[in-house]
């Protein structure tokens, strides 16, 4: 007789090969003049929310935290806003994006541009510079109230 754990590990492990899923999390950071953080990468173009995929045994709260400060120094002052969680299967079937509001953070350094991150700016969210994806775009719509939330990104 197989026990239930055993039962339950196997049927873990089948469902994460059938249904396999993968989590990111991105963050709409606001300052305190109402602008909005933009990082643009080096290894694909335009402007996105600063923002990373989810480590194995990390929460998407963790991984939220942990890109925000490696990518633009940021440190949260309070929990981030789960604003919403995305599909984005036209990037990788099973896809999921974590969005996060935070207004209640501290800078406490600028990291120098590297390979990852070319640059991070603050920048008002009427006048977002030529090559910001659409995504970045239409959630910040949504967040701000301008649009109804959908569920892809």
């Amino acid at each position: 007789m197989v026990s239930n754990v055993v039962m339950i590990r196997a049927l873990q492990r089948y469902w994460r090969l059938r249904r396999a899923l993968t989590m990111g999390a991105q963050a709409v950071v606001f300052d305190a003049g109402g602008r909005v953080l933009l990082v643009r990468h080096g290894y694909q173009p335009g402007w996105h929310f600063p923002g990373g995929g989810v480590e194995k045994g990390e929460s998407v709260h963790d991984a939220v935290a942990r890109e925000l400060t490696e990518e633009a120094g940021i440190t949260l002052n309070g929990p981030a806003q789960l604003f919403g969680i995305y599909a984005n299967f036209a990037t990788f079937p099973g896809d999921h994006i974590a969005l996060f509001i935070v207004r209640s953070w501290q800078q406490t350094r600028v990291p120098t541009p590297n390979r990852e991150i070319r640059e991070q700016r603050f920048l008002a969210t009427d006048g977002l510079p030529a090559g910001t994806t659409q995504a970045p775009r239409r959630r910040l719509t949504e967040v701000l109230g301008q649009t109804e939330q959908i569920r892809t990104w």
